[in-house]
């Protein structure tokens, strides 16, 4: 890959609506976009702080279940690198309000025809 292929800044710009959007249906618990932006695939891939999740199936299966209630968060040394016009990798850092702890977030995104899914993603928690 040429130097000049990473983060282009059209696609940057894509990517990011895109995490920004994922963030706000996570903290507001929207189930239905959160399904939206994961590929539907059996490959899809979710480690989590708790869980192993593999395929879109169990992905789903884990969000129906998840409580709504505490979800807020801030976001911090988020890093959006896109490599090309088609994939892209989201790193962040997360803090919540009474919690020492730093969550951890990386996100694999591609360019699918019906848009900007993610295709694996995990999620840790430093103590």
């Amino acid at each position: 890959m040429r130097t000049e292929d990473i983060d282009r800044p059209a696609v940057v710009a894509e990517v990011t609506a895109a995490f920004y959007r994922y963030e706000q249906a996570l903290v507001s618990n929207d189930i239905a976009v959160l399904d939206e932006l994961f590929w539907h695939d059996p490959r899809t891939v979710r480690l989590g702080a708790g869980e192993n999740l593999y395929g879109i199936d169990a992905i789903r299966e884990f969000r129906a279940a998840r409580p709504s209630a505490g979800l807020d968060r801030q976001l911090r040394n988020t890093v959006i690198t896109c490599y090309g016009d088609d994939m892209a990798v989201c790193s962040t850092e997360f803090t919540r309000e009474g919690n020492d702890n730093i969550g951890r977030q990386q996100q694999t995104w591609i360019r699918l025809p019906e848009g900007w899914r993610i295709v694996a993603a995990q999620v840790s928690i430093m103590r």
